[in-house]
């Protein structure tokens, strides 16, 4: 509780995605998320899968951004990690899993349907 207490003095993300460790599913830390108006997202019960696509893009962020740069403060970080999110890996990186487009024209696609 006191690490999800620090983090959301510091920011507030939009989504807040976990397993169902007991953890995540305790009623104080399920209000503290949503009294923060923080989307909670959980992979099903018994399914690890689920938690696949936001793996592996935790795991590309590190390696394709942060392990390469040593920020200077949590702002440089912040501005660092914003471009990488919305200009490479939503622009200029094609996924396998959008049939070989980014990001950003499988959105265009999908919305033009």
């Amino acid at each position: 509780m006191r690490a999800l207490e620090k983090a959301l003095e510091h920011s507030k993300p939009k989504i807040h995605h976990s397993d169902h460790g007991i953890q995540y599913l305790s009623d104080r830390y399920v209000s503290l998320l949503r009294d923060a108006g923080v989307e909670i997202s959980m992979a099903g019960k018994g399914r690890a899968w689920e938690n696949s696509y936001a793996e592996r893009f935790i795991r590309t962020l590190k390696e394709e951004e942060v392990y390469l740069h040593e920020y200077e403060d949590i702002h440089d970080a912040r501005v660092h990690i914003e471009r990488f999110i919305e200009d490479v890996y939503m622009r200029r990186r094609v996924h396998s899993s959008l049939g070989y487009l980014t990001p950003a024209e499988f959105e265009e696609k999908v919305l033009h349907l």
